[in-house]
């Protein structure tokens, strides 16, 4: 039991912020950004025609606009400056070192910004397009943020432009997703909050491992009709709310709960976190299979392109 609980956990918050997230905040809402790993081998490197490494590690603010990299896509060639690359995650002021140069982008940057265009220029190729509506309400479904382009530039430290391209470049990539994958009808589960137990005896002094792991082990037995609520709303139709149990035993839910007591108002937060593994795991497997339609296809839109970088530096 002591192993089971100890992966009974709270599960991270959600809730992107671009200044926590920092500069590379847009890679946890872009879709491209996701997928990218696992297609750098469908580019062809070399052959843009750019010619050798920049050798140099930072670039004066007169400098932005030296070309990093040329790619081809769909016979078309296309130069990326320095500055590209730095917009498409940050403003240039926050990437602006103590003595105002810049770093010059990373290789993996250059294909960051790269994937990310192409993927941007395919979904305007689609006619899909952004109106300021359109971005707040992204901005707070995706950031949960005060829905006005000001008070999201104040919070990350950005200017309103920066902030609208940003957002742009995202929503372009995630209605783009949509299309070739539909949107998610899955829901990612709330994790079952985890009941109080005592660490501390009556004088204050703490307990043994053992006292704890005890307490924790009855809290987690403890049956109250908050977890019983979570399990049933969890469960949806598999539930007979008239007679108070499960509609089949053969149920998901009934299965992988068969082990434990559910009544309409009675659960565990065992049962809870059981429940709970059940609903992301459907929810994962829904994510999972849009991954992969959204792989593949990116891996094909990729195949026509190639890429010659003319930096390896790292950061």
């Amino acid at each position: 039991m002591a192993e089971e609980n100890s992966n009974i956990e709270a599960g991270a918050k959600k809730g992107f912020n671009l200044k926590n997230l920092g500069t590379g905040a847009w890679a946890a809402i872009c879709v491209v950004a996701l997928v990218a790993g696992l297609l750098i081998g469908r580019f062809a490197m070399g052959g843009g025609g750019a010619g050798a490494a920049l050798n140099k590690t930072s670039l004066t603010e007169g400098e932005l606009d030296t070309v990093v990299a040329t790619y081809t896509n769909n016979g078309t060639q296309n130069s990326v400056t320095a500055r590209q690359v730095i917009e498409m995650t940050s403003s240039l002021e926050s990437a602006k070192d103590d003595e105002g140069n810049y770093n010059v982008p990373s290789a993996d940057n250059v294909l960051y910004s790269v994937r990310n265009s192409i993927a941007i220029a395919e979904a305007k190729n689609r006619g899909i397009e952004a109106t300021d509506e359109q971005l707040l309400d992204y901005a707070e479904k995706t950031l949960g943020q005060t829905p006005d382009f000001e008070s999201i530039a104040t919070t990350n430290n950005l200017d309103v432009d920066t902030v609208k391209k940003l957002l742009t470049d995202s929503y372009l990539i995630h209605e783009l997703q949509a299309q070739i994958a539909g949107e998610s009808t899955a829901t990612e589960p709330t994790y079952p909050t985890e009941p109080e137990y005592a660490t501390t005896n009556d004088a204050g002094e703490d307990l043994s491992d053992e006292e704890i792991e005890a307490n924790r082990n009855a809290a987690y037995k403890n049956p109250n009709a908050d977890y019983a609520k979570y399990i049933i709303e969890l469960a949806g139709d598999e539930w007979d709310a008239k007679k108070g149990t499960w509609k089949s035993e053969d149920g998901e839910y009934a299965t992988a709960l068969k082990d434990y007591e559910i009544k309409k108002d009675s659960a565990t937060y065992e049962a809870a976190y059981a429940a709970y593994q059940v609903a992301y795991s459907a929810y994962s497997t829904q994510q999972n299979e849009q991954y992969e339609k959204v792989s593949d296809f990116l891996g094909d839109l990729y195949a026509n392109s190639s890429i010659n970088i003319l930096t390896l530096i790292q950061q």
